[in-house]
């Protein structure tokens, strides 16, 4: 088998495209393909989040330009919120990367991030910086740089705060100082084992003009990256639209674009272009030595190429590769090598992949792989070997009969978890720990499992990776791939986030197993000071592959002091402890996500009261406030249309709002009325925060208020309690200063201005250097009942377990009867 040393493949890593099989090799795609192999230049786009990217210009320049074109996300997008699901933090991480994934499949270029935790909405990049480790996030973007190395560098955002958001001004910040740290080998020179200094031509602005900002000018170099391409069929308006279309968890489906879309630009660093991007960048053959006669023999190769026969083109697509893998310069020989190899196997007619036989294996066990070719065109390809892991089959250049579709065998073992490699271990607020620097950069683990093909093509050996995948029919979906699952032994995950105490009664806690393999072995929870666990441990023995079973603990608290702890759960499993539960994501859009998160629960002893006991709840953008109410002893009904509009809504006890309903639910301004009706005969309606863009209704509550886009960032920014004697502040719970301890992320968001004097606003907080803002919470009487709107970021703290967020949102669904504000 060929071997490949060590700076080759960190240089090849970056270049893996996930979730995928053979690459497409029509006859569109092995025209763009020569297209590129004959184009040496690289741009990298850099910005903040899942969604900052200009698609429309990074599909112009991987497609059109034919440059190698990436990517750099400081972040997953994590802080965000999600409109298909409920899932939030690291869980919308995970499906925001899978969403940048897709959209580069399509616009064609390459996805990288930092390790950068999106921590949420900061309002500058002095307070983004220094959550996020400055120092280290600069390393992984000068590391991408210094392995990417871009010709031309373009920023999203600028320095001065057009942006908004302070990470985005952080990542034009950061980008410059990285500009000139990845050519100073004094800068982070642990690096230079892997990769060299790198120095880009030129940095440039992307300006923009979003909503009343304008930042473009006559004035500024620009691009019109609205041409068609009679390649693909579309113009890159078009093809941008699809790639966008992929941020679903932020409702980013967008509308395809045709004609003439200028691109502007500011030069912020190195030498400004005047006609073209690449301005004294040789993007040809010329820029390597010995390099003009490849360039040369590809343009031959390309003019004489047979639409009705690619095969033809295959002898001396061969010989050119003979070259290209001599090529001094190692970086465009590396690209250039991979390129020409899926040229030759496109021409060739040679579809090949390799998929388990199962979908997961529990480490130790053995892998079944399968492998299956095909040469589609003639009987000229010869298979040499097959290998994964250490197993190598020697095949002995087998002829493969022409379009006789071939299957091969092979084997080893699950030998590590197929675990996000950020989440491997617990994290900061601002950043991701690494278990291996050089991780940096990776969208997925560059390490997930991969066979080796070589082929004997026109005598000579070329050698092939394709990711190991999980295939399988769906009656619906038709052939499916999916991420091959490697897995604990046995998981563990118990039943709730979050148990919240507020007495010496005992709770249980259920735990539900599942095993990968055949498993006897125990479980227990780990003892916590406080806390009494019952019992110490449960055998289990005889457990199969997927069994699944259920174990029960009862966990009291031995006092009636305030306190939060986690409780972890071991399994032991043949002498070996683990303490992971199993965690699956599956969207239509995205590839199937699998992780492995701590089994751990928070055990939260407050001091809480509850009143009423019958709560409804309309669904909004995803979040989990029904089961943290549950877990405090009410009963949640889910409220549907029909129920809203014909039932008899003064059963419930309060009505609430899901975050961002009167965003998405389109329903809700013919159901107002109704809910309206309720607050009037009495009921208590609770509506959470909603952006100010895109409101279904024109207004939300019996009286007006404006949604604006304010907010307090700082989670521990100081709460000034304008009405003590409210009855939010009051009932059941007594509502004092330490109740605003240990918020997490933020106070709130897109808060209320222009109030009704018929409100009373109940709190005042605001962020360091910014006036008091008084529109996180406001109670209004309306006929009998009370309406209740608050901005704080309760669809956080509720399922992090914050006893203080608990006590004030029982309290504002709790209306003693009779009593007004």
């Amino acid at each position: 088998m060929k071997r490949i040393n060590l700076i080759t493949i960190f240089l090849y890593l970056s270049t893996f495209v996930s979730a995928q099989t053979s690459p497409p090799a029509d006859l569109g795609a092995i025209q763009q393909n020569f297209k590129k192999l004959n184009t040496l230049g690289s741009v990298l786009y850099i910005a903040a989040h899942p969604d900052d990217e200009n698609t429309r210009l990074l599909a112009y320049l991987a497609q059109e330009k034919h440059y190698r074109t990436g990517y750099l996300s400081c972040t997953r997008g994590d802080g965000g919120q999600n409109l298909i699901g409920n899932e939030q933090s690291e869980l919308l991480g995970l499906i925001r990367t899978q969403e940048l994934l897709a959209a580069r499949r399509i616009d064609g270029a390459e996805q990288f991030f930092t390790r950068a935790n999106d921590f949420g909405f900061s309002k500058g990049p002095e307070e983004t910086l220094k959550i996020w480790d400055k120092d280290k996030v600069l390393g992984d973007m000068v590391w991408v740089i210094r392995k990417f190395r871009p010709d031309v560098m373009i920023c999203r955002f600028p320095t001065t705060g057009e942006g908004g958001h302070g990470h985005h001004t952080s990542s034009a910040i950061l980008a410059q100082e990285a500009f000139t740290a990845a050519a100073d080998p004094k800068r982070y020179p642990e690096q230079l084992k892997y990769v060299q200094p790198w120095q880009a031509k030129r940095l440039l602005w992307n300006t923009f003009s979003f909503g009343t900002i304008n930042t473009t000018a006559a004035d500024q170099f620009k691009i019109n990256v609205g041409v068609y391409n009679p390649i693909l069929g579309k113009g890159y308006g078009e093809l941008a639209a699809e790639s966008r279309s992929n941020h679903k968890t932020q409702g980013f489906g967008s509308a395809r674009q045709r004609g003439e879309i200028y691109e502007y630009f500011k030069t912020i660093l190195g030498d400004a272009p005047q006609n073209d991007l690449m301005d004294g960048v040789n993007t040809t053959w010329k820029r390597v030595k010995d390099g003009e006669p490849i360039g040369a023999a590809i343009g031959i190769i390309n003019r004489d190429f047979n639409a009705e026969a690619p095969e033809k083109s295959v002898p001396a697509l061969v010989q050119l590769l003979g070259k290209v893998e001599k090529v001094s310069d190692i970086y465009w020989r590396t690209q250039k090598t991979k390129e020409l190899s899926e040229l030759i196997a496109a021409c060739s007619g040679l579809w090949f992949e390799a998929y388990a036989t199962e979908p997961t294996y529990a480490l130790g066990d053995k892998i079944q792989v399968r492998a299956q070719v095909v040469d589609r065109y003639s009987n000229r390809v010869k298979i040499n070997s097959i290998g994964f892991q250490n197993n190598v089959s020697n095949l002995n250049s087998q002829v493969i009969p022409a379009n006789q579709q071939q299957t091969f065998e092979q084997s080893g073992t699950a030998d590590k978890l197929t675990q996000p490699y950020w989440l491997e271990t617990p994290h900061s607020i601002g950043a991701y720990n690494l278990p291996d620097e050089t991780l940096a950069g990776n969208p997925e683990n560059p390490d997930l499992p991969k066979v080796d093909f070589e082929f004997i093509i026109e005598g000579k050996p070329v050698h092939f990776e394709r990711r190991l995948l999980y295939k399988y029919v769906d009656p619906v979906r038709g052939e499916v791939y999916q991420p091959l699952e490697i897995t604990p032994p046995v998981t563990a995950n118990i039943e709730n986030q979050d148990y919240i105490f507020n007495s010496l009664q005992s709770q249980v806690v259920q735990v539900k197993l599942k095993s990968f393999t055949e498993a006897s072995g125990n479980i227990s929870l780990k003892p916590i000071d406080g806390w009494k666990i019952d019992p110490k441990k449960i055998e289990f023995t005889g457990k199969n592959k997927n069994d699944e079973w259920t174990v029960a603990f009862t966990v009291a608290p031995t006092d009636n002091k305030s306190r939060i702890n986690n409780l972890e759960a071991l399994v032991t499993v043949n002498g070996k402890t683990f303490s992971l539960a199993l965690r699956r994501i599956r969207y239509d859009h995205v590839p199937a996500i699998t992780l492995f998160p701590p089994a751990e629960t928070r055990l939260v002893n407050l001091d809480l009261k509850i009143a009423g006991k019958k709560l409804a709840y309309i669904t909004g953008a995803g979040d989990l406030m029904p089961e943290a109410l549950r877990q405090v002893g009410y009963d949640v009904h889910l409220l549907s249309e029909g129920e809203i509009m014909n039932a008899d809504l003064s059963v419930y006890d309060a009505i609430i709002t899901g975050v961002r309903a009167y965003n998405v639910n389109e329903r809700l301004p013919y159901e107002q009325n109704r809910l309206m009706d309720y607050v009037k005969n009495g009921g208590n309606l609770l509506v959470q925060y909603n952006n100010n863009s895109g409101l279904v209704v024109k207004q939300i509550g019996p009286y007006p208020f404006r949604v604006v886009n304010q907010r307090v960032t700082d989670e521990n920014a100081e709460v000034t309690i304008l009405d003590k004697q409210s009855p939010v502040l009051n009932y059941p719970n007594k509502i004092t200063q330490d109740d605003f301890k240990g918020w997490i992320q933020e106070r709130g968001l897109y808060f209320v201005s222009d109030i009704d004097p018929q409100y009373k606003a109940i709190l005042q907080m605001n962020d360091k250097g910014e006036q008091p803002n008084n529109g996180s919470l406001i109670v209004g009487d309306y006929g009998k009942g009370r309406f209740v709107y608050t901005s704080l970021a309760f669809f956080r703290e509720l399922p992090a377990g914050v006893p203080g967020a608990y006590r004030l949102f029982v309290n504002l669904l709790s209306k003693p009867k009779g009593q007004s504000l």
